[in-house]
């Protein structure tokens, strides 16, 4: 295709490679696996695939980026967004990043099965990198093949888009292409490997950048690259912080903090457990990055992880999230001792605020949730507390309860809240004496809470269904999603992306979007327990 012919096609994007242009590559362009040093990426080509096929798309993404609908319906937006064809102004890359895997450090990783094809300034103004996940092998690939599957590909589109809709900072998802090639995966890791469909999503965010993009080269003692790449950072996403210092260090590192913590709050608040929350999975933009062996809490479980890899330790189960993101933190602020001239206690600074914001923000978030007037202190915090112990009595749908508990009335004397919310429960026959005491107890407790804060039932249940989300990814819901699409039929995956539009409005004719997990899921592959496979 020639120049003219992509103007054509592509003439309203605007392109700017700024992340190759201003920061060190790879000076070997071959294309195998190695350590990389003293470079912030590789350059690399996406493999060419058999046969794209676009399967979904978000449209608000599309038009964000400036792409016209015709566009995204054609041939060639499914071959550019496979790898098989590339516009003159892309310039592919993997990035080179470090980390901690389950609290040890585990050298280069890197972009393993992402190559980002190019960044474009979006109709807002705003840098935007566009990232094929899928799309080969490239330097940081280790053992693997770059390459993933359909199932684990429908996952990181839909989720990618309900976060966003949910409020909570996250990479967005353009498009979902399968490529017409098999891919090979062992799913569990049982020595039962199949052939799956391979796919490629591309994720789309301001910048990749991660905390351990800086503690590759930290852990080098690569103190140039190191510093390079952190005025780079601040330069383009942390400008407002002002020409980079040792203080100026500092503050980006708060900032991080800062963004992580309130990024932890929202996860807590909507029932979300990424699964993996290694250093090179944590972005300095606080957004949620890198959707692998997540899953959303079905029945309230703070000791639940989605991730089988971590099914004996539990490292990244729901309730230990924000304390792992404070290590991380504590990791990331190693990374940046060189450049604030080893000043430990201007980090510590930063560490403490992800505390403080962490525990203002939970209080303030908890008592949305109960759609309290504001935190009054030491009797919301046990109120929250004896609620939580009250949900582990018996097994509680998380978000269904919040939607429930907003509809028994304060103003009045309700018959039975047990009764009331009878829908949440997976066992109600398990709801015996004590549970339901207990349940009455602390209603009765929360109903004098509402009732002296002067908050009507109709006032109340607005708050509430304001924050606590009616639809969520279900993992069950997720992978009929997959079920479907796997037999040819992807109708169900945008018919599940537009139910997550608006997760916190009824949507009439779609109740069994906003059912509990059903029991044939409880066990099932892809419902409960996932792993790293892609």
């Amino acid at each position: 295709m020639s120049n003219q012919e992509w103007n054509d096609a592509w003439g309203t994007l605007r392109f700017d490679n700024r992340f190759t242009r201003e920061l060190p590559a790879d000076r070997d362009e071959s294309n195998s696996t190695r350590q990389v040093y003293q470079a912030c990426y590789s350059r690399v080509m996406p493999k060419q695939v058999a046969r794209p096929t676009l399967v979904a798309h978000s449209h608000e993404v599309a038009e964000q980026l400036g792409f016209v609908p015709d566009l995204v319906q054609s041939q060639q937006f499914a071959d550019v967004f496979a790898g098989n064809a590339l516009h003159p102004a892309m310039d592919p890359f993997a990035m080179c990043y470090g980390g901690h895997q389950f609290g040890n450090w585990a050298g280069q990783l890197g972009d393993g099965r992402a190559i980002n094809l190019c960044e474009i300034v979006d109709r807002n103004g705003q840098h935007q990198t566009l990232q094929l996940k899928g799309a080969g092998p490239t330097p940081y690939s280790r053992f693997a093949d770059g390459l993933a599957v359909l199932r684990s590909s429908v996952r990181e589109f839909l989720c990618s888009e309900a976060m966003y809709h949910l409020g909570v900072p996250t990479t967005r998802a353009l498009s979902l292409v399968l490529t017409g090639d098999s891919v090979t995966r062992d799913m569990f890791y049982d020595g039962n490997p199949k052939q799956e469909p391979g796919a490629i999503v591309c994720r789309v965010a301001p910048s990749f950048v991660r905390l351990g993009s800086f503690q590759i080269f930290a852990s080098r003692d690569d103190e140039s690259t190191l510093r390079q790449l952190a005025e780079f950072t601040i330069r383009n996403d942390f400008p407002h912080l002002g020409e980079p210092s040792p203080e100026v260090y500092a503050a980006f590192f708060a900032e991080v903090c800062q963004r992580t913590a309130e990024l932890m709050i929202h996860w807590m608040r909507v029932g979300f457990v990424h699964g993996v929350m290694n250093t090179d999975n944590l972005s300095v933009l606080g957004l949620t990055i890198d959707y692998g062996p997540y899953g959303w809490l079905e029945d309230y479980d703070p000791g639940w992880t989605p991730n089988t890899t971590d099914a004996q330790g539990r490292r990244y189960r729901y309730g230990s999230q924000p304390q792992v993101a404070q290590w991380n933190l504590a990791q990331f602020a190693g990374a940046l001792l060189p450049l604030v001239d080893h000043d430990i206690d201007s980090l510590q600074a930063g560490l403490q605020l992800y505390v403080d914001t962490f525990d203002d923000g939970w209080h303030t978030m908890m008592s949305a949730k109960l759609g309290l007037d504001k935190f009054r202190g030491d009797d919301d915090v046990q109120l929250f507390a004896d609620l939580f112990d009250v949900l582990q009595m018996v097994e509680t749908d998380m978000t269904l309860f919040y939607r429930r508990l907003a509809d028994v009335p304060c103003e009045t004397e309700p018959e039975s809240v047990c009764e009331r919310l009878a829908d949440v429960y997976y066992q109600p026959e398990q709801i015996d004496d004590s549970v339901q005491n207990a349940t009455t107890q602390w209603y009765q407790r929360y109903q004098q809470r509402v009732l002296q804060s002067g908050v009507s039932d109709a006032k109340r249940r607005e708050r509430m269904n304001r924050i606590n989300p009616l639809y969520v990814l279900r993992n069950y819901l997720a992978q009929l999603a997959i079920d479907r699409s796997d037999q040819g039929d992807h109708s169900g995956v945008t018919e599940l992306l537009d139910v997550l539009r608006q997760p916190y409005q009824e949507q009439p004719g779609r109740e069994k979007y906003a059912e509990k997990r059903p029991e044939w899921a409880r066990h099932r592959a892809g419902c409960s327990m996932l792993s790293c496979s892609s």
